[in-house]
């Protein structure tokens, strides 16, 4: 066969896989999560005051700073009124509120999201996408580098001190930074290495929402209306749409045109009640019982908020290939259909 049909032949069929790639089913797999377990230890990150001077600590301080307020790329990239640190408690080292150094060591992985696999990077990417209801920085991009260092510098330093080994968090280049640390190439201080594995460093504790039972009854979004009146109102309004000072939100909306898309991890209600269960109210957590996170979970996701950005026209089909799990897109709730007059996507700020 002629070098010139080969090649042809090659073209075509990585023309068809990519095209067969790009219209594979979202599955929408639900966040990783399992229970907590009674005194277990977690990674402790090093404090912020510890960052070092020159080109990588100002990186890693960028990420900081885009993490606490990611509100700073509005109309860039944010479309909303949250920022990274609604979802991600303490800067994104809390333990059992997806740390971001916990997702850092995650990646790269498959993700059914987008069926292929996906870079630190590109998770990072879907969180603008969907979370921020905004537009994914491009690869490789200054603030996909910054928020990369930081988790980065995050769980290295972290690991280094949990082991023993001394001395600043070894600075690595842009291109290395952003792929994640689940690699066997990884360079990571050996003393770590040869104590946890690339799955071990994968599935650090505390890395995602602690799983919670179900419900004993059935989630119902009339009780959790009452629960959200009773624990939530106060700092997420009546109205679920926060609170903010000067046009700034101290406390972010939870449904309605400034939050979270229709694509978001957050909109499962089983994520959320994960969430729910272990990081709120703020400042007094795990006080509410898991019937009540799931049913405040569910008030919270049966109202409308932006549309999903994977939208066809048609929301039965959009419903069918991407929402296949414990959710109300395309449901209707006190007669209204959710999605069919959904908010729009990255708009701009008024």
């Amino acid at each position: 066969m002629k070098k010139s049909t080969l090649f042809i032949m090659g073209a075509v069929a990585a023309m068809t896989a990519q095209a067969q790639a790009e219209n594979l089913p979202d599955r929408q797999a639900q966040l990783p999560s399992s229970p907590k377990v009674e005194g277990q230890e977690y990674l402790i990150p090093r404090p912020l005051d510890a960052i070092p001077a020159g080109a990588f600590g100002d990186k890693v301080r960028k990420g900081y700073q885009l993490f606490v307020n990611t509100q700073q790329l509005r109309d860039k990239y944010v479309g909303n009124e949250l920022n990274c640190v609604n979802c991600h408690m303490d800067a994104g080292r809390k333990p059992n509120a997806s740390p971001i150094w916990g997702a850092y060591f995650a990646y790269p992985a498959y993700r059914k999201k987008n069926d292929k696999v996906n870079s630190f990077e590109e998770r990072i990417q879907g969180c603008f996408t969907y979370s921020m209801n905004g537009k994914a920085p491009e690869s490789g991009s200054p603030e996909l580098v910054a928020l990369s260092a930081y988790a980065y510098w995050l769980g290295v330093g972290g690991l280094m001190d949990q082991y023993g080994v001394k001395g600043e968090v070894p600075e690595l280049a842009d291109a290395e930074l952003i792929k994640g640390g689940k690699r066997e190439d990884f360079p990571i201080p050996e003393a770590i290495k040869q104590q946890l594995t690339v799955e071990q460093r994968a599935n650090l504790p505390g890395r995602g929402y602690p799983s919670i039972p179900k419900p004993e009854q059935a989630y119902d979004p009339a009780r959790g209306e009452q629960v959200y009146q009773a624990h939530c109102q106060a700092c997420h309004g009546a109205d679920g749409q926060g609170q903010a000072i000067a046009g700034v939100y101290a406390l972010p909306p939870l449904w309605g045109p400034q939050s979270f898309n229709w694509g978001a991890g957050m909109h499962r209600v089983n994520t959320a009640a994960f969430f729910i269960h272990e990081n709120m109210p703020l400042g007094k957590s795990m006080q509410l019982t898991t019937q009540q996170a799931w049913d405040v979970a569910a008030y919270i996701n049966s109202h409308e908020r932006p549309q999903d950005p994977r939208f066809n026209g048609k929301l039965e089909e959009t419903q069918g290939k991407y929402h296949k799990h414990a959710g109300y897109y395309g449901k209707e709730v006190k007669g209204i259909l959710l999605g069919k007059e959904a908010y729009p996507v990255f708009p701009k700020k008024q």
